[in-house]
């Protein structure tokens, strides 16, 4: 199981490629469709991360062992309303 500090530099370095991938767009070097695809699985990946630490600094908050936290599904984290 990742710790806090792990999954904080998951989300940089998803952040990161993100970046990466806006800056290839505009430079020509990858096709539109391509960025949408990858930013499409990061933009996921993201959601699961943040939630992933949500999970765990709300059972720390509560007395519980944030190591029990689990990584959900993407349809479930990318099912959240408001």
């Amino acid at each position: 199981m990742a710790d806090d500090l792990h999954i904080q530099h998951r989300i940089t370095s998803l952040i990161d490629e993100e970046h990466r991938l806006r800056e290839a767009l505009q430079h020509g070097s990858i096709s539109a469709e391509d960025e949408r695809a990858r930013l499409g699985t990061i933009e996921v990946e993201l959601d699961q991360c943040w939630d992933l630490l949500r999970q765990r600094r709300a059972k720390r908050e509560f007395g519980a062992n944030p190591d029990e936290a689990q990584v959900r599904d993407p349809k479930t984290v990318e099912g959240y309303l408001g």
